[in-house]
């Protein structure tokens, strides 16, 4: 192989890891719309049900599609996904002391 083709395959991989990133964004920021807004629709749990099978079945058809039948683009497309769950768990975290004040509250109701 030459250097051109080294430095072909490197941008692909690149590439595919971009689009696991973006697909991951996609998935997990999904998610938290989902979690957010889904407990207050009168169809909880459809709104679930739904979210998760859409969500799911874009992201396979993109990990299909960017793979082309390459494990090795699969395995960076899976990185880039795995790399964007961490970005937004980051992004979305909850401050601790308001998650603690949410669940003292929850627990005082309960009581």
């Amino acid at each position: 192989m030459n250097e051109r083709t080294n430095m072909n395959e490197a941008l692909i991989l690149v590439g595919t890891l971009l689009v696991g990133a973006s697909l991951g964004a996609f998935f997990f920021g999904g998610l938290w719309w989902t979690v957010r807004m889904g407990p207050s629709s009168e169809w909880s749990g459809l709104v679930f049900s739904g979210s998760f099978i859409f969500r799911t079945c874009i992201v396979v058809a993109g990990f299909y599609l960017v793979s082309r039948g390459d494990w090795i683009r699969l395995v960076a497309s899976m990185v880039g996904f795995l790399l964007a769950r961490s970005i937004v768990t980051k992004l979305i975290r909850i401050p601790v002391d308001k998650r603690t004040r949410s669940l003292k509250q929850a627990n005082n109701d309960h009581c």
